[in-house]
Order: structure tokens, then sequence, then C-alpha cells
């Protein structure tokens, strides 16, 4: 060790999973760290890191000490084709899950190579790496997990382990309720994944996965304390487990590139009123059939407010899916604005015309928009989207549902949901009377909050100072 404790430079390994929804995020909670002090450096594939590097050249510029670390993305041994590296990039990933999470298992030995190279002081990597918490503990380095997702998911999908409410309902849409949690939550079997209803081999990932993080050093959540407090004291106190809300890291992610600067939908925003356009954003990786968008489409039209719709689909039916109704474009053209390709989301949210958000409930998405104090329509589908809908709609009330009622991780023919009850729904939403005031008036206290909470004395800068000392206090590792 140079120097005293206090002197030295904490190093930090950040392994995030190769998926945009976790690689966003975790990318942004290494600046952080970097922006604290820390030696940080990101384990990662090359194609991954090309999609970052341009922000973290920038951070080096300001003299941040970051920099990625590249290891070979072991596409063909795991059969899958050459090139693939990120699960959002793969248009049928259900089918190739399987050899997806073969192939972050035989990461597994040049990521060890590297800990016994570099010996960082910890270890932040995401959920799906379960054996990262005995390859960092051969070398005494504690080990952090990145889920991804926020304190009530964790604590929903604690309850459904812990005490299988659903293992006797035989119907798919009975509802029952989730014991043990602060809240009175409900679920019905048709939102659950497969693997919560029959045994699989994701199924036995996600055991390797909850057994890991009971042997890890804790948890990083990007999250805030004031945002689901119950649920961050449930998280510790009552299942016991090490945590620190260090979120929301898109607060992290407000610097603007050229890219968004020049996107036009910004100009666009510029024309309309405040609080008058709705956001319709659904992810890169959502499972619409063709019939599903013509209902989107026309519900939408049908609606008369003004609109942005980024439709974002992967794989060879992706055009033909995507194609609009006849005459449809002419008829919403100023009204509405279709984008077909990637869209500066935080800046679009942060927008005084936007006033609503048509989302599908991913964590970050979720966090974003509770970031810009903006009211929600939920559109959950897949993963813990479910959850994080029960927490907007019913726990922080900011938000209402479209009723989407089916698990849905592929392109299938799950129950539609139709054109009138769209219309409805955004109407209920962006021209509502009391109702859609509070709701809004309760997004823009959130936003108050979590603008705080990175400011000294605030709650998640006081979290993760915490950690910062127990770090510091920790043994260092040992070859």
């Amino acid at each position: 060790m140079v120097g005293s404790k206090e002197a030295y430079q904490l190093h930090a390994f950040f392994f995030p999973l190769m998926a945009h929804g976790h690689l966003i995020p975790a990318i942004a909670m290494a600046r952080l760290f970097s922006s604290r002090g820390f030696k940080v450096t990101i384990i990662t594939t090359p194609l991954n890191a090309r999609l970052f590097s341009h922000t973290i050249d920038g951070d080096k510029q300001l003299g941040l000490d970051i920099s990625f670390q590249l290891i070979q993305f072991p596409s063909e041994e795991a059969g899958l084709p050459q090139g693939c590296e990120n699960a959002s990039s793969i248009h049928n990933f259900s089918d190739v899950a399987p050899k997806f999470f073969k192939a972050l298992d035989l990461l597994q030995q040049p990521f060890e190579n590297l800990l016994q190279e570099h010996l960082p002081d910890f270890v932040v990597a995401d959920m799906f790496f379960p054996w990262v918490t005995d390859v960092a503990a051969k070398f005494g380095i504690p080990r952090l997990i990145f889920h991804g997702t926020g304190f009530f998911s964790l604590c929903v999908s604690d309850s459904l382990i812990r005490y299988n409410p659903h293992g006797n309902i035989k119907s798919e849409t009975e509802r029952f309720v989730l014991p043990g949690l602060p809240d009175q939550i409900e679920l019905m079997r048709s939102q659950l994944p497969d693997l919560q209803k029959i045994p699989s081999e994701l199924g036995k990932l996600f055991e390797r996965v909850g057994e890991s993080e009971g042997r890890s050093y804790g948890v990083l959540v990007n999250s805030f304390y004031e945002l689901e407090p119950g649920y961050v004291d449930h998280y510790r106190k009552i299942m016991g487990r090490k945590a620190w809300h260090i979120g929301p890291v898109s607060l992290r992610n407000r610097d603007i590139t050229d890219k968004e600067q020049r996107h036009g939908c910004l100009s666009w925003l510029d024309s309309k009123k405040p609080n008058s356009v709705l956001y319709v954003c659904f992810g890169s990786m959502a499972p619409f059939t063709a019939q599903q968008l013509l209902e989107i489409a026309m519900g939408l039209e049908a609606s008369g407010q003004p609109f942005i719709w980024v439709l974002r689909l992967k794989g060879e039916e992706a055009e033909q899916r995507s194609r609009m109704p006849d005459g449809f474009e002419e008829r919403i053209e100023g009204r509405g604005l279709i984008i077909r390709d990637w869209a500066p989301q935080v800046l679009i949210l942060d927008h005084p015309a936007v006033g609503g958000f048509m989302t599908h409930c991913g964590w970050n998405s979720t966090m974003e928009s509770v970031s810009a104090g903006v009211a929600k329509i939920t559109w959950p589908m897949f993963a813990e989207q479910f959850h994080n809908e029960k927490l907007v709609t019913q726990v922080l009330k900011v938000g209402v549902s479209v009723g989407a009622q089916d698990y849905q991780e592929v392109v299938g023919e799950k129950r539609v949901v139709k054109r009138e009850d769209i219309k409805k729904v955004v109407q209920q939403l962006m021209v509502g009377g009391e109702e859609a005031e509070q709701l809004r008036s309760r997004a823009r206290e959130l936003k108050e909050m979590a603008r705080t909470v990175f400011e000294e004395g605030g709650s998640s800068y006081a979290d993760l100072t915490a950690l910062i000392e127990e770090m510091r206090l920790h043994p260092r590792p040992r070859v």
C-alpha cells in the first residue's frame, strides 16, 4: 500500500451484462464512482466498449481515471453467430438465451485472469455473472451485485420465491396477494414468467443468481431512498441484505453529445405547448405483433393528442411489422412524430412540452421519467416490468395502466390491447381533469426529491460515501 488509507486511490472493476438495459446504468454508475476519485476499470467486449468510447474518452479528458479492459466474447464457442456480443441486438433472444448465458459462463477464466493481474479493491458485477462471487473470494475481493432494477421489484421477487403465493392458483387471470410486503400488492399468474411456474434451465440460472447474491458482499441499486423507503427498509431489515442506493444514475447521463443536439425531435418539441405531448417508447426489445402496432397507431390517432413514438423493432420482419396503416403518417403530420431509430430519451422526457410517457416500465425508463417528473401510462411486457408497474401505479401513484395482462417475451399472439382502450387511457392522462393533475403533481414532487439526492447530505450521496468508507477499511486483495 502506498501512503495512508486516506491517500490510497481505490480501484473498482465494473463488469456489466452485455445488454443495453444493463450496460447503460452500469456505465453511468462507473462514471459516478470515477467522479468520486476512484480508479475505475470497465470490463467488456470490443463491440460493447465502442458504444460508450466517446463518453469515456470525454471523462478521461476531464482528468478522471476511467478506462476499458477488453475481453473477447466467446460467441462461436457458445454456438452463437460471430459478432453476437449484445443481448439487445439479438432479434430472437428467447431462442438463443441458453447459448448467450453459456457464453457468459465462458467468460469466467479470462475475468479471473484480469482479477489476478490487477487485484482491484472491489468488483461491481451484474447479477447474471453469479460465478464472480466465488472468483473474487479467491483473492479476498468484495463482490457487489448490480441487478439493474429497484428495491420494490427485488422485494416482490423475494415474496414470490419465499411464499409461492401463485402455487395453488389454477386460473391465469385470478389475482393473488404477495405476502409480507409493506403494501397490498396483487399480481396474476399470466403476469409471471414461465420460469416462476415451471422448472427450466433459466430458472436454474436464477437460483444460482439468488444463491450468489446471498454470499456476495452486498448490492448496488439504481434508486434513491425517498422513492421507495418502505422497500429499502424491507430489503435491508426483513430480507437482511446489505445494499446501497446510489441513483438515479441517469442524472450522470445529462451531458449532451453532438448527436443529441442535432436530433430534430427536440426542435419539433419546441413548437408544442407545455405538457401537451405524449412520449411513446417501449425500449429496444418490445415483442409487438403487426396487429398490436396497428392498434397503437389507431389509438394514438383517435386520442387527438400530439405524440412522439419511438418505434425500434429488430429482425427480418421488423420493417413489415412497423408499416403504418395507409395514410396514417399523412393524417398525423404535424401532430405526431414517428422515430424509427435511436432517440435522446433523457432529453425528450426533460422537455417542457412532454406531459406523459407511455412506457414498458423497464427500470431505466422508470428512473429517467421519475427524474424528469413525467407521469406515465404503463404497458409492461416481460422481465420485472409488471412489478415496476405496481410501484408506479399503486405505490407512487404517478401512472395509469393500459391494462396489459400477459407476460410476453417474444412476438406472439397474446391478448391485444385494443385501440379504444389506448385512446381512453391517453386522454385520461393527457386531458383528464383532477385525477390527471394529481398524477402530474406527484410526479413533479418525485423529480424535486431526485434532484437533491446527489447533493452533499442527500440520501444517495450519503450512501455512496458510506460505501467508499467501508471499502477503504476493507483488507487489501491478495494473490
